[in-house]
């Protein structure tokens, strides 16, 4: 009797993020979760459920990832051997980083290299995501040989990506005030606390903007840009800012009256970017009689697809399979 036909072991490509809650009655859980279990204060689950519903009753990232983990694992494959399987891991959602790690042993898995879907490095984030892999591992005995990607905030593919939806978002404004658009762009705050300690995070967002600005080209002399942070927590702690409301407040001062925002610091739809900045920014635009629009997200697009396969593939050949 033959010998059954050996297959290669799969090299495991895992995707980390947040997660979001998969209906209005999961909000509670969610944030919970997020609070390392402390209790949320009912006005707080209410405003953030009304959040949620206002923007389809749900988080779209785990439709975002799954789609996003399908193409890349059909991109990776394409070329043949070696074989890869691509999963999705959330920190504060189903699938939780530790469920998709069993999955992950059972699969046979014996090289996994993680990719957090923030580009930008900080140990609030990155860190937080690398440690939640350290527990799987810890949990399951099935220790797997794991390294990650600190970052790819400047990567080449990432930022002509930005540069492309910047430029078509462009035309979301009248042809004559163009020239005139202030460019706003934005990545998550997180606490100022963080600069104590020598956080990489503030001057690798810094880079992604730079990057931007530099592929975008020379500005008209009319437009101008600007940073902010945005969407800042609700904690007694001092967050990095300015802020996304200051920062409109003294462009309207000036005299611009219309706002591209351009949020380097995400990839993808979430709640950050359908509430934050389509419902609540563009109201308080509209307000001061400003016309406030939004560049499109990557989300699971060929662009971040490629970007992914680079990057994974390059972080390979740096470590070794």
């Amino acid at each position: 009797m033959s010998d059954p036909i050996s297959r290669p072991e799969p090299i495991g490509i895992l995707l980390m993020a947040l997660g979001g809650p998969d209906s209005l009655e999961s909000v509670e859980p969610f944030l919970k979760d997020i609070r390392g279990g402390r209790p949320t204060p009912p006005e707080l689950v209410h405003e953030i459920t009304e959040r949620y519903r206002a923007t389809g009753g749900k988080s779209p990232v785990l439709a975002i990832m799954t789609d996003l983990v399908a193409r890349l694992e059909e991109r990776l494959n394409a070329a043949g051997p070696p074989c890869f399987r691509v999963y999705v891991g959330f920190r504060h959602w189903h699938p939780y980083i530790r469920e998709t790690y069993q999955e992950i042993v059972k699969d046979g898995v014996r090289r996994l290299v993680g990719l957090c879907m923030a580009p930008q490095n900080s140990q609030l984030s990155v860190g937080a995501y690398v440690k939640k892999v350290e527990e799987a591992q810890a949990e399951s005995g099935r220790p797997i040989r794991f390294t990650y990607v600190p970052s790819w905030n400047t990567h080449p593919s990432l930022i002509q990506a930005i540069v492309v939806n910047i430029r078509e978002a462009l035309g979301k404004f009248p042809a004559d005030a163009r020239d005139r658009v202030a460019i706003v762009f934005t990545a998550h705050s997180l606490p100022e606390r963080i600069l104590k300690d020598g956080d990489s995070y503030p001057g690798q967002v810094r880079e992604t903007v730079e990057a931007v600005r530099s592929a975008l080209g020379p500005l008209p002399p009319t437009a101008t840009w600007r940073f902010a942070y945005q969407s800042q927590g609700r904690t007694g702690d001092k967050w990095l800012g300015p802020t996304v409301e200051e920062t409109l407040d003294e462009l309207h001062g000036s005299g611009c009256r219309h706002v591209l925002m351009a949020p380097i610091g995400f990839v993808s739809d979430h709640l950050e970017v359908l509430y934050d900045i389509d419902i609540e920014f563009k109201k308080r635009a509209s307000a001061k009689g400003m016309q406030l629009e939004r560049m499109a997200m990557l989300n699971a697009t060929a662009p971040l697809v490629e970007t992914v396969r680079d990057i994974v593939t390059a972080h390979l050949k740096e470590t070794g399979r």
